[in-house]
């Protein structure tokens, strides 16, 4: 028992360089519909969350919830469809993303952060701080791609982002946006979301929290993490083959991040009990940290 409690107390010790260096720093965590399909995961997420928090981080939190909106898709008969990853979202899905997104994700991250964790947390609405413009471009056969309401990113607006994280509150974004042209709600992915904000609001990090423990030089093998990755080294594992699949959009936006001027990205595993104070707050991490070559 005593040996127990000599091993957290040194665990403890080894966080307080990272405690002070980070205190105050702005850090961005977009948790992915994967990590909040377990309860049991979502709840170490945010307790990691909570933690960070309360020593002083400002923590801006993004989620996604993709698997939620596609039931109650299907219990309200409208059969999902995706094209090159992105979901069309006509007015009658845009609708669902709507009630889905704000009021049973969000509001749940939030009912778990305040009477759970109890630490300040707010909703901070992606159509309230994100003015969009719609997503177009063509499929392989040169034919133009209509998405609908699927909008990119083009203005942040970061005040009220500010405001609340000054104020030691958590906002809880929703991945949403305002058409810049005609003003109508469009459905924005969460990557892409995350990756505005931590770019507008020059975050200190930026981390991707999904079901993959970070990037894998042999997909089969969760031994051949890279644990770092510089960005002249993106190119020639994209040639490889290393970066491929669904990887490739995520990388591509780690890189536009840190080209913006973040200073780190990672990507990490939410399965993994508490990885993300594990990637943060010990010298090793646990998943892949993205950055600048030195």
């Amino acid at each position: 028992m005593i040996q127990k409690s000599i091993e957290k107390a040194n665990v403890l010790i080894e966080a307080v360089p990272y405690i002070q260096d980070f205190r105050g720093a702005l850090v961005v965590v977009k948790v992915g519909g994967s990590v909040q399909e377990s309860p049991e995961n979502l709840l170490r997420l945010l307790s990691d969350i909570a933690f960070m928090r309360t020593v002083g981080i400002k923590v801006i939190l993004v989620h996604g919830g993709g698997k939620a909106i596609s039931r109650a898709m299907e219990t309200a008969g409208i059969p999902p469809n995706f094209v090159q990853g992105l979901r069309v979202t006509d007015e009658a899905t845009i609708e669902v993303v709507e009630d889905v997104i704000k009021h049973q994700v969000n509001a749940n991250i939030l009912q778990l952060l305040n009477k759970h964790f109890h630490v300040l947390a707010r909703p901070l609405h992606g159509d309230w701080v994100l003015s969009v413009r719609k997503v177009t471009g063509v499929d392989a056969a040169g034919q133009l791609v209509d998405w609908g309401y699927v909008g990119e990113p083009v203005v942040v607006k970061t005040d009220s982002i500010a405001q609340m994280v000054d104020a030691g509150v958590i906002p809880v974004i929703t991945p949403l946006g305002l058409g810049e042209e005609d003003g109508k709600l469009y459905n924005v992915n969460a990557d892409v979301a995350a990756v505005a904000i931590a770019k507008a609001m020059r975050v200190r990090k930026l981390v991707f929290i999904s079901d993959v423990p970070g990037l894998l030089r042999d997909i089969n093998n969760p031994d051949s993490l890279l644990s770092t990755l510089h960005l002249s080294e993106v190119s020639t594992l994209k040639d490889e083959g290393v970066i491929s699949g669904g990887m490739l959009p995520k990388i591509d936006s780690c890189v536009e991040a840190i080209e913006a001027g973040v200073q780190r990205v990672h990507l990490i595993d939410g399965r993994m009990p508490h990885s993300l104070l594990l990637e943060i707050f010990t010298k090793q991490g646990v998943g892949t940290e993205i950055k600048a070559d030195e």
